[in-house]
């Protein structure tokens, strides 16, 4: 199977929660079903019945679901698979002559950051269907601890404006560290630093990841950066 999260620079962690509130636990979950295209989807889900864990789980197939390049509207990540291998099939049949690798979606979530206020995780998919390369894509999905909505960055970033000064600051500071001699004139296709889709939480702090094509070309690959806590945390509408 296809590593598909290229980086594993967050830690996760659990801090001490107090006795009133029940943090949600997990499992991962692995898809056992074979297909003629080669799937995969190993997950995090969230264990118990209770109204967190199912909030929870909802909002973290949606995501996966969101992440994906798929031609029918599906709301259940097995139908989706199910959807795929289908497209596939009718592929191979209407163009039998042709002959191509397998199709491939690979789905993989890990959960890197949990508090009292805060779940993170990150869900990476992998998606080919024929052609010079298949399709990557990373989402941060933070969660609300205690209710498991999903969050958007202004529930947790209180000056947008500010933060996108000082994360322009450490997205120079990473390229200056970076072997590779990049300046940020390679990168934003000539248009103003701008923060990125996925901002997440780690131990170290906040982790801002740019997808392939987001911000340079398909040979940049990723592009990440991270801000300490001890930064970023006039910015936080939470501990």
């Amino acid at each position: 199977m296809k590593h598909i999260i290229p980086f594993l620079i967050f830690a996760i962690v659990l801090n001490s929660c107090s006795s009133e509130f029940k943090p949600a636990t997990f499992d991962t979950i692995s898809v056992e079903e074979s297909y003629e295209a080669e799937i995969s989807a190993v997950y995090s889900k969230a264990t118990g019945s209770s109204d967190l864990s199912k909030s929870i789980n909802t909002n973290v197939e949606n995501a996966i679901i969101a992440t994906l390049n798929t031609s029918e509207s599906k709301t259940n990540l097995t139908e989706v698979l199910k959807a795929f291998n289908k497209e596939y099939l009718t592929f191979k049949k209407d163009y039998s002559k042709i002959d191509e690798p397998a199709w491939e979606l690979h789905i993989e979530t890990e959960l890197v950051y949990q508090s009292e206020a805060i779940i993170t995780l990150v869900i990476s998919t992998y998606e080919f269907k024929g052609g010079a390369h298949g399709n990557d894509k990373i989402k941060l999905l933070n969660l609300d601890a205690k209710t498991g909505k999903t969050l958007e960055v202004t529930d947790f970033i209180t000056d947008i404006a500010g933060f996108t000064t000082l994360a322009k600051t450490h997205f120079i500071k990473s390229l200056e560290e970076n072997e590779d001699q990049l300046t940020i004139e390679n990168f934003f296709f000539g248009k103003p630093f701008h923060l990125p889709e996925n901002i997440g939480f780690s131990e170290e702090g906040l982790v801002l990841i740019y997808n392939v094509y987001e911000v340079a070309s398909y040979d940049l690959g990723y592009t990440e950066f991270m801000i300490p806590f001890s930064e970023a945390e006039s910015y936080l509408k939470m501990n």
